[in-house]
């Protein structure tokens, strides 16, 4: 972990005397896995002939391009090899997940496979409907698990702690609340009706991705029209047998697509968070979640995978793709980056009043002001970021003695971490006195040594405040690859779980990168004892512990692709719920 060199107030005192020229540098390096050939990646790759791999790269100045191509030039053929597979089998994966969503809620709302067929016979099928507080997502199905306070006494634990003005103790810090924000993490993968069933919701958001995915007019496509005609024929028993009201294929599969929204499908809204209190009134605790990468949603993996980068003067170099996820720029545009990042003393970025308090004005008064008044357009007021920080400015005026914890899994923990690097990069001073802490699951890099170096010095003292969670040779905290020789570096307290529930606090996981021929035969030897191991768990720990078949399918998947499935949700709630050794020191509520 990088020593911390810098005071909070040291990016406040040095950005007032930035100079103009200074706070218009845009450096950025873009990966366009798109813009070479395949006889140009072949190129790169074995002659590592560096013209070639800058046919990829797109950046603001010529030197940048040369310089990356060479100094991490495997680092980007990992990322545009990656890209490009995950490309190529973008739409299998979007229509994979469709089926398998729908079929999975039809036999849980129809009580397995013998149930369905039951209600086949019977005439009384359920039929799935998305967006409903029955419709399940695959990480729901996953693990069924959805007792957001397991621990009874939590919420009289963070009272008195508040109250008292006391040191979390390490039980509440390790146990009970990294417990309530796994379980939050996980319940992000939800619909909004799902998530507004829990205690005390505050809101849901569906906001706009900067990233945006041009799938509109995806019911034009021949290949969807020719899965959905496959679809329309395997129900046609299903209307022979069963007496639902749903007679003809044509109604079915305008049910079915009605479920999925494929006739108005807005798939760059993209980035989903919700937000909760302990109580709706005097609230101690107030909690963010953001959602993490959709198992089948390619866009999601290729921001994980993604290289881009995109450098703030004085803070560092920031993962792209995590930027535009939070609705800060556009790499279509990247001055719009410098829009929302660099602009100093603007209601836009602080606090909409230019002085980071929490009594700022709303979105109103951004708009009045001048020249950006078209910047300040509906989308950048729904992208995650302004509307996040927005609430929380008032749920923390409301609650008065309230903190707040942001959490994520995967690249729900990136947002995470961002969210508030992103308030001090704005001198949001009064939002961060108030930040209890950041818990991130199976997290990826969000940026350079740099960024590491600065954040630690606004996260770490007094005492830590940014814990994240690694467990076994999950891929994803090893994404994007880093090494001595590359650019992306973790920061913050690592918790490692071993495939035995065994916690270790530890600077970085062990295997940071997975890669090398040690590293991939132990992976799949680790990922054969998991598949034992979900047979037995039931048994050992209990029935709450017990995994579902689909769980174990995803095990059996593991072998072939053992990183992936041990990124799974399911290791992370068992780590934090069965872990055996807890010798970390909270942050004070």
């Amino acid at each position: 972990m990088a020593a911390a060199t810098s005071t909070p107030t040291e990016f406040e005192e040095n950005s007032n005397d930035d100079d103009k020229s200074e706070m218009n540098i845009t450096n950025y390096l873009i990966v366009r896995p798109e813009k070479g050939g395949m006889l140009d990646l072949l190129r790169y790759l074995v002659w590592a002939d560096i013209g070639s791999g800058v046919k990829f790269l797109e950046s603001s100045e010529e030197g940048i391009m040369g310089g990356e191509a060479a100094d991490h030039r495997w680092i980007i053929l990992v990322s545009i090899i990656v890209r490009k597979i995950i490309s190529l089998f973008g739409k299998p994966m979007e229509y994979t997940g469709f089926v398998a969503d729908f079929f999975l809620n039809l036999l849980f709302q129809n009580g397995g496979i013998m149930g369905l067929l039951l209600n086949l016979l019977q005439g009384k099928v359920v039929t799935p409907q998305r967006d409903t507080e029955t419709f399940i997502s695959t990480i729901g199905h996953l693990d069924g698990r959805m007792d957001l306070y397991r621990d009874e006494n939590l919420l009289e634990q963070l009272d008195n702690s508040v109250s008292a003005e006391k040191i979390a103790t390490e039980e509440i810090g390790n146990h009970a609340l990294m417990d309530l924000c796994i379980m939050a993490s996980k319940l992000a993968y939800e619909n909004a009706k799902v998530v507004q069933s829990i205690m005390h919701f505050v809101d849901f958001y569906n906001c706009w991705n900067g990233k945006q995915h041009i799938l509109n007019g995806v019911m034009e496509d021949l290949e969807l029209c020719q899965l959905f005609s496959w679809f329309k024929k395997i129900m046609f028993l299903y209307l022979v047998l069963s007496k639902n009201p749903l007679r003809s294929s044509d109604q079915v599969f305008g049910a079915f697509s009605s479920c999925y929204g494929l006739i108005d499908f807005q798939k760059e809204m993209s980035t989903q968070v919700f937000i909760l209190c302990d109580k709706p009134k005097d609230a101690n605790l107030i909690l963010i979640s953001f959602r993490g990468t959709e198992p089948f949603d390619a866009g999601d993996w290729g921001t994980d995978f993604d290289y881009s980068w995109y450098e703030i003067p004085k803070l560092g170099r920031v993962h792209m793709g995590f930027l535009e996820a939070l609705g800060l720029g556009n790499r279509a545009d990247t001055t719009t980056f410098h829009n929302h990042l660099q602009m100093k003393s603007t209601s836009f970025n602080h606090g909409y009043d230019g002085s980071g308090s929490l009594s700022s004005n709303t979105d109103s008064d951004m708009e009045e002001n001048g020249g950006h008044k078209k910047f300040l357009s509906e989308k950048v007021k729904k992208t995650a970021y302004y509307a996040v920080r927005k609430k929380l400015k008032s749920m923390l005026m409301e609650h008065k003695n309230a903190k707040f914890v942001v959490t994520g899994h995967s690249l729900g923990g990136a947002l995470a971490v961002l969210f508030p690097t992103v308030l001090v990069l704005h001198q949001q001073a009064d939002l961060m006195n108030r930040l209890l802490g950041v818990y991130t699951f199976g997290q990826p890099r969000i940026g350079n040594l740099q960024l590491a170096k600065f954040m630690e010095a606004h996260l770490e003292y007094p005492v830590p405040k940014y814990f994240r969670v690694v467990y076994s040779y999950d891929l994803v905290p090893r994404l994007p690859c880093d090494d001595k020789t590359f650019l992306y570096k973790h920061f913050g307290v690592c918790l490692y779980y071993n495939s035995l529930y065994i916690e270790q606090k530890l600077d970085e996981e062990p295997d940071p990168n997975f890669y090398g021929l040690r590293n991939v035969v132990l992976a799949h030897l680790n990922s054969v004892w998991e598949l034992i191991r979900s047979f037995l768990v039931g048994y050992t720990q209990g029935p709450m512990y017990k995994e579902s078949w689909f769980m174990v399918f995803a095990r059996i998947m593991g072998l072939a692709l053992p990183g992936i499935a041990a990124h799974c949700p399911t290791d992370y709630v068992n780590s934090v719920r069965l872990g055996k050794e807890r010798v970390v020191r909270m942050s004070s509520f």
